[in-house]
């Protein structure tokens, strides 16, 4: 358990370690899926307006939340003077097994990736901020729904969170498992990949299993696609650049003596470089023309209608430096990584850092389950923690003209 009396944490953030426990917990127990968050939301604009924020608004980008905070000295002048800090709300369609008090008491349900900290760790930087305005300027709170796949940072920025309050630069923060708890990490440049997908549809001529001459088997054919397909990473894309491809659902059939006319695939798209995401799409209809021509069946392979692909999450180095300060201000030299490599998870605060500099860092959320996990928890002594970052972030990229660059505590 990590010490929570950090000497250059203020007392009255350490104070509040029980009541950002109580909240996250109830988060968790209550977790709603993207553009579900409803309850959330509601609650996160109760207590901005609580903490005496001096404008909250709901509904931006259909279920976000946006709290203005000015600091001691007024708005100070436009963009230049302005700073967004974001959290996702968003659970996951997952049953859990966590078997903790506060665990999710709706089936299929949970907070599987640690948003309920993310929120909570944001809503106590809002309320210490709140009380001291000790930065110069004004803070765009960004409490934003549907991360989880629904591109829910677009949507805010679709409805002109961006354009209502410019910014300079944006920042988010993610816990990390396996980074120890009271630990944080942050690189400029690429920290988490793009995600796409595609349908792959492969059509042929369907009919009695004794008799696969007199049909196109796009069993066959899928058979033999998904072993090529297999050969772009390795044998397409440079091995300068990382690129993940996978197929990771196959449905097609329903009878031991009927060949099928159809079967549809699933694949999943990852890389960090825009040139090779383009080029791992391109590859796949290239390989599935192939493939058809070979086999005389039909294949197209489109995105899903319904989905958005996710672009690289790239940090910039001046603002990522501004993060690095902050987290070395709490947690000392040795306790901040500027060298962990970058996921292949993807993060639609990628659309913020298309917009805008910024910069996407990790808290360390302890010997947990990893994301996505059923037995995967937040780690309520990242609290505090996370709450103490945002607050020193604050003075770093808002800082006070008279600000000393030690003060004591944050």
């Amino acid at each position: 358990m990590v010490n929570r009396q950090n000497p250059v944490i203020a007392n009255s953030i350490q104070a509040m370690a029980g009541e950002l426990a109580a909240i996250r917990h109830d988060f968790h127990r209550h977790p709603e899926l993207m553009y579900e968050e409803s309850r959330t939301a509601g609650i996160v604009a109760q207590k901005l307006r609580e903490y005496g924020f001096d404008e909250v608004f709901e509904g931006i980008g259909r279920t976000g939340v946006v709290g203005i905070l000015h600091g001691a000295s007024g708005p100070g002048n436009g963009p230049a003077d302005r700073v967004l800090f974001r959290a996702d709300m968003d659970a996951l369609p997952i049953h859990e097994e966590t078997g903790a008090d506060h665990a999710s008491v709706l089936p299929g349900k949970m907070h599987a990736c640690g948003h309920d900290g993310h929120t909570t760790m944001l809503l106590g930087g809002a309320r210490h901020l709140a009380e001291t305005r000790n930065f110069h300027g004004t803070l765009v709170f960004c409490f934003q729904p549907a991360e989880e796949g629904g591109a829910g940072a677009k949507a805010m920025i679709d409805d002109g969170i961006l354009e209502r309050w410019p910014v300079k630069a944006a920042y988010g923060v993610h816990n990390r498992p396996g980074l120890p708890v009271g630990h944080f990490a942050a690189r400029s440049g690429a920290v988490m990949a793009s995600a796409d997908g595609l349908d792959i549809v492969v059509e042929g001529v369907g009919g009695h299993a004794a008799r696969p001459a007199a049909c196109k088997d796009p069993v066959v054919a899928v058979a033999h696609l998904i072993t090529a397909l297999q050969t772009i990473v390795s044998r397409r894309i440079t091995p300068m650049e990382p690129a993940v491809f996978s197929v990771t659902a196959i449905n097609g059939g329903s009878a031991y003596n009927v060949i099928p006319k159809r079967v549809e695939l699933k694949c999943s798209l990852r890389a960090f470089n825009p040139a090779v995401a383009d080029q791992l799409r391109d590859e796949v209809r290239t390989i599935c023309a192939g493939v058809a021509a070979t086999h005389g069946v039909l294949i197209t392979a489109e995105r899903p209608s319904w989905a958005t692909p996710y672009p690289a999450t790239i940090n910039t180095a001046a603002e990522t430096e501004l993060a690095l300060q902050a987290m070395r201000d709490i947690a000392g030299e040795d306790r901040v990584y500027t060298d962990l490599a970058p996921m292949t998870g993807s993060e639609d605060f990628a659309f913020f850092l298309q917009k805008v500099p910024g910069a996407y860092v990790f808290v360390g959320n302890g010997d947990s389950a990893e994301l996505h996990h059923p037995g995967y928890d937040f780690n309520d002594d990242a609290l505090v923690l996370g709450t103490a970052f945002w607050a020193r972030l604050a003075a770093h990229v808002l800082p006070e003209a008279n600000w000393n660059a030690s003060p004591p505590g944050v």
